[in-house]
């Protein structure tokens, strides 16, 4: 077995929802990550955000989620998660095993 020093390299993490829409950007990666998170999930994390941190009502959330965020996301965001190299299910968690 052959053993081989790795040293450090620079490396640019970029974050957002919407950085795969974009060719050039993508373009300017080495490798893509998607963190998949089912919507149910991600709508009761913005509910629950917006409700506590924003002090917005159920409904402003309600109505703002199906107005614009959701189809947007199924417009934009959830097409682009083709360009990911690699893709993380259940954003990234792990279920918790029964013994």
């Amino acid at each position: 077995m052959e053993t081989r020093p790795v040293y450090p390299h620079r490396v640019v993490l970029v974050e957002g929802i919407l950085i795969f829409a974009d060719k050039a950007l993508r373009k300017l990666m080495d490798v893509k990550i998607y963190v998949d998170t089912d919507a149910d999930l991600r709508f009761i994390r913005r509910l629950e955000r917006d409700i506590a941190e924003r002090g917005r009502t159920m409904e402003s959330v309600v109505r703002q989620y199906m107005e614009t965020v959701r189809p947007m996301h199924l417009e934009f965001v959830e097409p682009s998660k083709r360009y990911a190299d690699i893709i993380i299910p259940e954003g990234g968690s792990t279920p918790s095993r029964s013994t």
